[in-house]
């Protein structure tokens, strides 16, 4: 084995283990980069029933009302999630939920109950969720079926 060889030896496991932190390093730094992704509605929506499903490819999210308290299920852990209830006048009423035990549930007390409690009561909403630089965004109508 002559000396070159030899030095190439030495030197190949330094420069993989380089290679491996550099391609981490920028991998992580465009998962930061702020992006929006839509989140579509996947059939219809009824959060009083416990039936509806926003996504986005893989990423899902599951809304539903939990005696009053509005709750937000991910696939993925959220960093915040946002609720924000629309009225006839294109008004919104903002809800920052807090995340419960995990980051893949956030909830908070809203009057969404009161406003659709009854069968075919309807009500638009907007959600906001983020995951470091993705925003995950939709706007979508729930109303009540039974």
């Amino acid at each position: 084995m002559n000396r070159h060889l030899k030095v190439a030896f030495m030197v190949a496991p330094i420069l993989l283990v380089l290679g491996w932190g550099g391609a981490d390093f920028y991998e992580e730094s465009k998962a930061n980069e702020t992006r929006f992704i839509q989140l579509e509605q996947e059939g219809q929506c009824d959060i009083i029933n416990k039936n509806c499903v926003l996504k986005s490819g893989e990423f899902k999210v599951n809304v539903f009302d939990k005696d009053g308290v509005t709750v937000v299920n991910s696939t993925f852990p959220l960093d915040t999630a946002t609720l924000f209830l629309v009225d006839e006048n294109d008004k919104m009423t903002t809800y920052q939920l807090g995340m419960q035990l995990t980051p893949y549930y956030w909830s908070r007390e809203t009057p969404l109950r009161q406003l659709v409690s009854n069968k075919g009561e309807g009500h638009k909403l907007r959600l906001l969720a983020q995951i470091k630089g993705g925003q995950y965004i939709s706007e979508f109508y729930t109303q009540t079926a039974k």
